[in-house]
């Protein structure tokens, strides 16, 4: 389990129906050792729990007085789970587990079309593409609640971090469903400015120069870009950041060269292809969901209207 994925698990509201007193303590006590020992600190499980640390700290501390056993210890300025704290930790993230699997059931069953649904999408689709999809949804279903979870890494549906993804891969767990909904297609481009200001690009061997745009990790850029067949290396790479729509702004600004779909890009007249001649990447969009929530009606109605949008032949712009 990644560190803040229980943090996650633990802001739903989840009735557990079970004679806690049996067991001696209570599950807000159990939650806040549970969020603590995957954060790895007391500020990061309060903030994790929308809480006050010192809250936090008596609710860990009555849990080890139930129990009767030190659960952390601290090791300079770190905390470290104790044997006892380890052994406990086992089986509070199995309790964890089948509590997020009964809530995926009971809301996989509902027939209520009131309430949330979260949509996870990349930052990019969430301010250029979602707008207009969401209005759409209003209009619709105007007792769905709708949020959006703008986001370029995976959220864990299995976690319940969202609902519905549309993401860029397939997914490989067995217990999400996913449905291939789109192609477009990868290019290069560029702004008029920066194009005027470098040479002129005809073959990739032009681009030995180029000053790249690109998002997070370097590495994996450079690697991308170099099985495309382009003769790019960490030398390159001008502007990278974690924002697709801040390094999109600033390849518009005349600051680089960048990667980007079609869809996103059509939208933008200033932005020039640059090797149009260069063969495409394919960029697949997959619309997953958990299994148990692809029956849930009011998560179907969403799950429906996002794949006949994305079914189209062009895609929802900047409203």
């Amino acid at each position: 389990m990644k560190a803040g994925g229980i943090a996650k698990i633990c802001l739903f509201d989840i009735q557990i129906c079970m004679n806690w007193s049996a067991l001696n303590f209570d599950w807000n006590q159990a939650r806040a050792f549970l969020v603590t020992a995957e954060t790895g600190s007391f500020s990061a499980a309060a903030r994790a729990l929308n809480m006050t640390q010192p809250t936090l700290g008596r609710q860990v501390a009555g849990f080890e007085r139930a129990l009767d056993i030190v659960l952390f210890e601290r090791i300079g300025r770190k905390l470290e789970l104790t044997p006892a704290g380890k052994d406990m930790l086992v089986h509070l993230r199995a309790m964890g587990d089948g509590a997020i699997a009964a809530n995926l059931t009971a809301s996989g069953r509902s027939e209520n079309i009131t309430g949330e649904v979260c949509i996870s999408v990349t930052d990019i689709f969430a301010v250029y593409s979602m707008p207009a999809i969401v209005a759409d949804l209003r209009r619709i279903a105007p007792q769905v609640q709708i949020k959006v979870l703008a986001a370029n890494t995976l959220s864990d549906l299995q976690r319940r971090e969202a609902d519905i993804a549309v993401r860029h891969v397939a997914p490989t767990q067995p217990d999400l469903i996913a449905r291939k909904v789109r192609t477009s297609t990868g290019h290069l481009y560029a702004s008029k400015a920066y194009l005027d200001r470098y040479r002129p690009i005809h073959t990739p061997d032009d681009l030995v120069g180029a000053e790249v745009i690109g998002i997070d990790n370097a590495e994996q850029l450079v690697a991308f870009l170099q099985d495309w067949g382009l003769p790019v290396t960490a030398a390159n790479l001008s502007i990278r950041g974690d924002s697709g729509v801040a390094s999109w702004e600033f390849a518009r600004r005349g600051l680089g060269i960048m990667p980007m779909t079609r869809d996103v890009a059509g939208f933008f007249p200033d932005m020039q292809m640059v090797l149009p001649g260069l063969k495409p990447v394919e960029v697949p969009y997959w619309l997953t969901v958990h299994r148990e929530l692809h029956s849930s009606k009011r998560i179907r109605l969403v799950y429906d209207h996002l794949a006949q949008v994305l079914g189209r032949k062009y895609l929802p712009g900047p409203v």
